[in-house]
C-alpha cells in the first residue's frame, strides 16, 4: 500500500445524499464529508419520482469541491445506492424521463400478478430474494402490464448508483450487488434469470451486464472532468449497493457475528459463501443479496429508523420542530412497553401522517392511542428492537450457527436509545461503528479494487482501526424477555 492515497465516495440515501473524500494513510482510513445534500421524493403528475437532473448536479458540485480540497491524486470515484429503483435509458444514450421511487403506489397488487405468471415458490428459488412489493421485478411487471410507453422505448435497464456512473463515464453496467436487489438475477449463477424473464413476458434484453464489486468501468467523460476541474479519473464499481458497502466496511474479524446497517432501512444478516435457499429461509421471508468478495448477505429488509422519521417530519411540518436527540431522550423518560407497533406492517409502506397511522394501527390492534411524542418514539424504537430480535433468532435457526455478537453500522447508531434496546432485546453484545459504514465501504472496496487493499480482511481491519467503536451489553434481559414471549406472533415476516 502506497504512504498516501484519497478515493472519493458518492453515497446516495433516501433521505440524503453526500460526497465524502476518503484518505488512506499510515494504516488508517478517515473520511471528509466535503458536500451533503437532502433528497427526497417528488410528485410528478399523480407519481413518486426522484428528481435526478437535481441529483446528479449536487453530485457534480460535491465532486467539484471534493477535487479542490484533495491533497493528493485521487485514485477512483464510486457511487453508491438504496437499491431496486432504475432509469430507463432510450436507444440514443439518454434517461426517457425522472426513475420511478420505489414507494410508488404502481407496484400495488403486482406480487399476487407476479405469482399468477410463476409459482411464488418457483420465483423465490430461483432469485433467493424477499418478496417485496417495491423490488424492481414488480416495477417492471407493473410497467409491463400497463404497456408503459417508456418501456417500449428502452434500450437499457440501469440501477440508481449505476445510473449516476453512467452520466459521469458512458458506461452502462449493472453491479452485482446492486443487481441482485431486483429480485431479477438467478442467484445461483449470479445472472439475470432466463426463467424468470420468459415467464414473465419482461424483456431480458434491456438488462446491462453485471460487473464484479471492485472493478474498473471506465473513466470520467472528458466533459465532466473539464466541468469539475480534474484530469480524466477512474471510475470504479464498489459495492453499488449502500448496505454492500456498509458490510464490507463492519470491524469483524471472528465467524459468529451478525450485521445490522441501520438507517431508513434496517437491515439485519450474516455473510454467507453461498446462497441459502429453503423452506425455513422462504417462510421467514430471508433474502439473499449479493456482497463484496464473493460473499453472499443473508439477510432480512425492515422497516428500520423511516416510521420515526415520518413521525418527526411530520411534527416539524407542524411547528413542533425536534432533533432527533430530543426525540431519544424524550423517549428514554418514557413509560416501557406501553404498546407495540410492528415496523413491518404495511400501515406504514407509504410516507405522510405517520403519527396518525400508528395510533389507527394501535386502535386496529386493540391498543390505546398515543399523544405524547416521546412515548410514541418509545413504542417505536421498542418495536424496531423486539423485531431485531425475531430476526435474529430466525438467523441462527437458518444458519444452525449461534451469534455472538452484533455490529451495527450506520447513522442509525447516533440513536444509542435505540442500540441500547436491540442489545436488551437480542440478548448479546452489540458493536456500534462506524457512523459512515456505506462511504467506508465505498472507499475500500474501490481501495481493493485498485490494489492499494490485499483483501477484505485486511480493509476490514483497517476500519476497526480507524473509527471509535462502542459496546453495549443487555440490561433489564428478564423484563425484554417477558415482553418478546407477548409480543412474537405478532411480528411480520
Amino acid at each position: 500500500m502506497s504512504d498516501t492515497s484519497q478515493y472519493i465516495a458518492v453515497d446516495l440515501g433516501a433521505e440524503s445524499g453526500r460526497v465524502m473524500l476518503g484518505t488512506i494513510a499510515d494504516g488508517k482510513l478517515k473520511l471528509d464529508e466535503i458536500h451533503r445534500f437532502a433528497n427526497a421524493p417528488v410528485e410528478q403528475a399523480g407519481t413518486l419520482r426522484w428528481d435526478f437532473k437535481s441529483l446528479f448536479a449536487e453530485i457534480k458540485a460535491g465532486l467539484t469541491k471534493a477535487v479542490k480540497q484533495a491533497d493528493h491524486k485521487i485514485s477512483g470515484i464510486a457511487v453508491d445506492s438504496w437499491g431496486v429503483d432504475f432509469g430507463l435509458i432510450d436507444a440514443d444514450g439518454n434517461l426517457i424521463e425522472d426513475p420511478y421511487n420505489y414507494r410508488d403506489s404502481r407496484t400495488d397488487g403486482m406480487v399476487e400478478k407476479a405469482c399468477e405468471l410463476l409459482d411464488k415458490r418457483a420465483i423465490y428459488d430461483n432469485t433467493g430474494i424477499q418478496f417485496m412489493q417495491l423490488n424492481t421485478l414488480f416495477q417492471v411487471l407493473s410497467m409491463r402490464l400497463a404497456e408503459y410507453p417508456a418501456l417500449a422505448r428502452t434500450s437499457k435497464i440501469i440501477f440508481m448508483a449505476d445510473l449516476v456512473a453512467y452520466y459521469l463515464t458512458g458506461k452502462a453496467y449493472a453491479e452485482y450487488s446492486l443487481a441482485s436487489t431486483s429480485q431479477m438475477m438467478d442467484m445461483q449463477t449470479g445472472q439475470w434469470s432466463a426463467k424468470l424473464f420468459e415467464a414473465l413476458s419482461l424483456p431480458m434484453d434491456i438488462m446491462p451486464d453485471v460487473v464484479q464489486p471492485g472493478t474498473e468501468v471506465g473513466v470520467l467523460k472528458a466533459e465532466i472532468a473539464a466541468e469539475i476541474g480534474c484530469d480524466p479519473i477512474k471510475v470504479i464499481a464498489a459495492g453499488s449497493h449502500d448496505t454492500a458497502s456498509a458490510v464490507a466496511a463492519v470491524p469483524a474479524s471472528d465467524e459468529n457475528w451478525a450485521y445490522l446497517s441501520c438507517g431508513t432501512w434496517s437491515l439485519m444478516g450474516v455473510e454467507s459463501d453461498d446462497v441459502v435457499i429453503n423452506n425455513d429461509t422462504y417462510e421467514y421471508s430471508f433474502t439473499n443479496e449479493g456482497g463484496v468478495g464473493n460473499t453472499i448477505r443473508l439477510l432480512k429488509n425492515i422497516m428500520g429508523l423511516w416510521v420515526l422519521q415520518q413521525c418527526r417530519s411530520d411534527w416539524n411540518e407542524k411547528g413542533d420542530e425536534l432533533s432527533y436527540a430530543q426525540l431519544a431522550e424524550m423517549a428514554a423518560a418514557a413509560e416501557p412497553f406501553k404498546a407495540f407497533v410492528c415496523p413491518n406492517d404495511s400501515t406504514f409502506f407509504a410516507p405522510g401522517n405517520m403519527p396518525e397511522r400508528i395510533n389507527e394501527y394501535l386502535k386496529t390492534t386493540g391498543q390505546q392511542p398515543i399523544d405524547d411524542k416521546g412515548q410514541m418514539v418509545r413504542v417505536i424504537l421498542e418495536g424496531l428492537a423486539l423485531t431485531y430480535r425475531w430476526v435474529f433468532e430466525k438467523l441462527q435457526e437458518v444458519t444452525g450457527k449461534r451469534i455472538d455478537v452484533l455490529h451495527i453500522v450506520g447513522g442509525g447508531i447516533k440513536n444509542e436509545l435505540l442500540c441500547q434496546f436491540a442489545a436488551n432485546a437480542i440478548g448479546r453484545k452489540v458493536i456500534t461503528g462506524p457512523v459512515e459504514a456505506t462511504a467506508s465501504g465505498n472507499i475500500i472496496m474501490q481501495a481493493i479494487g485498485t490494489g492499494e487493499l490485499g483483501s477484505l480482511a485486511e480493509a476490514r481491519k483497517l476500519v476497526g482501526n480507524s473509527f471509535e467503536l462502542k459496546e453495549y451489553l443487555p440490561q433489564d434481559a428478564d423484563l425484554w424477555e417477558k415482553q418478546y414471549k407477548k409480543i412474537e406472533d405478532k411480528i411480520k415476516p
